[in-house]
C-alpha cells in the first residue's frame, strides 16, 4: 500500500544564509528615510556606510553553521578578524547620535531602532558566537573521529564540547534578543525582519542540536565507564501514550565509544516476570477504566506519557529476570521504526535475511505495516532486531564531522517527535539528557509551553498506522501579563475504508471486541494543559465516551475515548492560555506518528511574543 501523501519524505538539506536580509533592510530604510524627508544627507551617507560594511562582512561569512563544508570553515576562521571589524563598524555607526535621534522620530523611529538591534545581534554573533564554534568544528574536521570497528573516538568530541557549548549559549541569547526586537510597522521592513528571524532561528536550532548531542554523547558512549542500556522497541501501529506496544527488548553496551548490540528478546520472554509498578493514578486510568485494560507488563510500559516511568517499569521487570539480576542497567532507550529509518538514511541501506532492502524512505512502512501483512507473527520481531542491530550498530562507524552533524540533527528531531527517547538512572547524567530534550515527558516547562496529546489504542490491533492525526495552533492574543492565548484544533481520522478491511489480516484490523468491529479504532486520549497555563472551552466533534477530568501523578488531565470507524474522524477544539513566564510559541507534544511529519500547523501572525 502506498504511503499517503501527507507522509514526510526526506527533504534535501538546505544551507541557512543569515546575512542577505541586512542589506535588504538597509536599502529599504534608505528609501523610507529619503522619501519621508525627515533627515538630511548625513544620515543618508551613514546608512550607505552601514550597508557597505554589512555587505563586505556578508561576502566573507556565508552560512557559518554549515559544518559539512570543511574548506568554507577553514577560510572563515582566517577571515574572522576582518569580518568582526566590518560588523563592529556597522554597529557603531547605527548607534551614533544621528541614529539615536532618528530612532525617536514618529512613524520611522521604531523601524530605525529595530535595524539598530539587528546590527547589534549580527555583531554579537560574529564576535562572540562564531569564533568558538568555528574553532571547535575545524578541530573536529582535522581529528580522526573513527577508530575502526564501529568505534567513535570520543577524545576530540570532549575537547570540542566546551567551545561548542559556550558558543551555543551566546548564539541562543543573541537570537532571543533579536526575536524581542519591536516588529517593524512598515511592511517592507517587517517582511525583511520576519525572514531574518526565521533564518536566524533555523541556524540557532541547527547549532543547538549539535551542542546538545555533543553534551550527552561522551557519557552515553561510556567515556568514563562502560554503560549498559535496554532498547525497548515500540510499534506505533498499536499506540501507547509514549509510543507504542513494546514488541521486543534488546541490550546495548557502550564502552569508550564502541557500541555492541545484544540479542533482542520478544516480549513473550519477559511477560512471565510480571509488571512494572504503576501508581494509583496510572492504574485507575489505564487499567480500571477500559475497554482495553493495560497489564503493565513489558508490552504496555509505553502507556505512561513520561519516559521515566517506562524506564522505571522496565528496570523493575529486568531485575526479576535471571539474567537481569546479574547485570545492572544504566538506562533505557525507547525507539520506533521512524527513528531507525532516519539512521538508515545516514548510515546506508539495510539488507534483511530474505534479501529485502530497507532504506531511508521505506523502513518505517515496512516495520509498521508491511511486516504484519507479509510475514508470520513469529518472524516479525526478528526483522525489527535485524534492522535495529545494523542501524544502531553502525550509528557511529566511519564517523566524521558531516555525519556527526547529521546524527545530531536526527537525535534532536526524533526526540522532539517522541520517536526516540532515553532515560538514565544516574541523576546527574539524566539531568543533562533531560535538559537537552532527549527524555520525553508531559508538559513541564513554563518558559517553553506545550500541549500534551497522548493516545492509547483500545482495540487490540495494528490500526494506528491508518489513524492519522493533524493539528493547528493559532495564536489569538499576546496578553499584557506575558501569557499568550491560542486556539488548538486536533483531528484524528481513520483512513481505512470499509472495502479495505476484509482484505487485511485480523492481526492488523483486529477482531470483534467490546462491540467494535474489525477496522474500528478507539483511542483513549489524554489532554494536558501547558505547565503553568490553562485549557478551556473543550469541544469534541465525533463519537466520544467516558469523558472525565483526571489527575495523573500530580498533573490535571482531560481524558476520554474516541471511537473511529473506517472513514470517520473526530476533532478536538479548545483554547489554551500559557504561563506568564512563556518565552516561546506554543507547541504540541504528542504520541509519535508512523512518519516524520508531525502534522502540526502553527500560525502566530496575530501578534509577537515580546519579553
Amino acid at each position: 500500500m502506498a504511503l499517503p501523501s501527507r507522509h514526510a519524505r526526506r527533504q534535501p538539506v538546505t544551507r541557512h544564509r543569515i546575512w542577505p536580509w541586512v542589506v535588504g533592510v538597509l536599502v529599504v530604510l534608505l528609501a523610507i528615510v529619503a522619501a519621508a524627508g525627515v533627515v538630511g544627507y548625513k544620515f543618508y551617507s551613514e546608512a550607505k556606510q552601514v550597508k557597505a560594511h554589512e555587505e563586505k562582512a556578508m561576502q566573507m561569512v556565508g552560512g557559518f553553521s554549515d559544518v559539512t563544508d570543511a574548506s568554507a570553515m577553514t577560510r572563515l576562521q582566517g577571515q574572522l578578524p576582518a569580518i568582526r571589524q566590518e560588523t563592529h563598524a556597522a554597529k557603531q555607526i547605527a548607534h551614533g547620535k544621528l541614529w539615536e535621534w532618528a530612532a525617536k522620530l514618529p512613524m520611522v523611529g521604531g523601524d530605525v531602532t529595530t535595524v539598530q538591534g539587528m546590527t547589534t545581534s549580527v555583531d554579537g554573533i560574529v564576535s562572540d558566537a562564531v569564533p568558538g564554534f568555528v574553532k571547535a568544528v575545524t578541530s573536529l574536521q582535522s581529528a580522526n573521529l573513527s577508530t575502526g570497528d564501529g568505534q567513535l573516538n570520543i577524545q576530540p568530541i570532549l575537547e570540542a564540547q566546551k567551545n561548542i557549548s559556550a558558543s551555543n549559549v551566546v548564539l541562543q541569547q543573541q537570537v532571543a534578543d533579536f526575536d524581542k526586537l519591536q516588529t517593524p510597522r512598515i511592511d517592507m521592513v517587517k517582511n525583511a525582519y520576519t525572514k531574518a528571524s526565521s533564518s536566524l532561528n533555523g541556524v540557532a536550532k541547527k547549532v543547538d542540536s549539535l551542542s546538545k548531542a555533543m553534551n550527552i554523547l561522551p557519557d552515553f558512549l561510556g567515556s568514563s565507564q562502560p554503560r549498559t542500556y535496554l532498547i525497548m522497541s515500540m510499534t506505533t501501529s498499536e499506540a501507547r501514550s509514549a509510543g507504542g506496544l513494546i514488541g521486543s527488548v534488546g541490550v546495548m553496551t557502550t564502552d569508550n565509544g564502541k557500541i555492541s548490540i545484544g540479542n533482542f528478546l520478544p516480549n513473550t520472554i519477559y511477560i512471565p516476570f510480571g509488571a512494572g509498578v504503576p501508581t494509583g493514578d496510572e492504574h485507575r486510568v489505564f487499567n480500571d477504566w477500559g475497554p482495553l485494560r493495560m497489564s503493565f507488563d513489558v508490552r504496555d510500559l509505553a502507556v505512561y506519557p513520561d519516559a521515566s516511568r517506562s524506564a522505571e517499569g522496565m528496570q523493575a521487570i529486568w531485575q526479576r529476570t535471571p539474567w537481569g539480576r546479574k547485570q545492572p542497567i544504566d538506562g533505557v532507550l525507547l525507539l520506533d521504526p521512524v527513528f531507525l529509518q532516519e539512521l538508515i538514511g545516514i548510515n546506508g541501506n539495510v539488507t534483511l535475511g530474505d534479501g529485502r532492502v530497507l532504506n531511508g524512505d521505506n523502513t518505517a512502512e515496512f516495520l509498521l505495516n508491511t511486516v504484519y501483512k507479509d510475514y508470520p507473527v513469529a518472524q516479525q520481531d526478528l526483522y525489527f532486531q535485524q534492522v535495529a542491530t545494523q542501524s544502531i550498530g553502525n550509528m557511529f562507524s566511519n564517523m566524521n564531522v558531516q555525519k556527526l552533524a547529521k546524527t545530531a540533527d536526527i537525535l534532536g528531531s526524533m526526540a522532539a517527535g517522541r520517536h526516540f527517547s532515553m532515560y538514565c538512572f544516574d541523576t546527574g547524567i539524566e539531568k543533562t539528557i533531560s535538559d537537552a530534550g532527549f527524555t520525553a515527558q508531559t508538559p513541564s516547562s513554563e518558559e517553553h509551553p506545550a500541549v500534551g496529546v497522548y493516545v492509547t489504542e483500545q482495540h487490540a490491533s495494528k490500526l494506528d498506522w491508518y489513524v492519522h492525526r493533524t493539528s493547528s495552533i493559532t495564536r489569538s492574543s499576546c496578553n499584557a501579563n506575558g501569557s499568550q492565548t491560542y486556539t488548538v484544533q486536533y483531528t484524528l481520522e481513520n483512513t481505512l475504508t470499509n472495502a479495505q478491511v476484509p482484505g487485511l489480516p485480523a492481526y492488523i484490523v483486529g477482531r470483534t471486541q467490546d462491540g467494535m468491529a474489525p477496522g474500528t479504532a478507539m483511542e483513549k486520549t489524554l489532554l494536558y494543559a501547558p505547565a503553568g497555563g490553562s485549557m478551556s472551552n473543550l469541544n469534541i466533534s465525533g463519537s466520544v465516551s467516558g469523558q472525565r477530568s483526571e489527575t495523573i501523578n500530580g498533573k490535571s488531565v482531560q481524558a476520554f475515548n474516541l471511537l473511529l470507524k473506517p472513514g470517520q474522524k473526530a476533532t478536538l477544539s479548545f483554547d489554551v492560555t500559557t504561563s506568564t513566564k512563556s518565552v516561546s510559541d506554543l507547541t504540541i507534544d504528542q504520541t509519535p506518528l508512523g512518519w516524520v511529519d508531525p502534522g502540526v500547523n502553527i500560525n502566530t501572525s496575530a501578534c509577537a511574543i515580546k519579553k
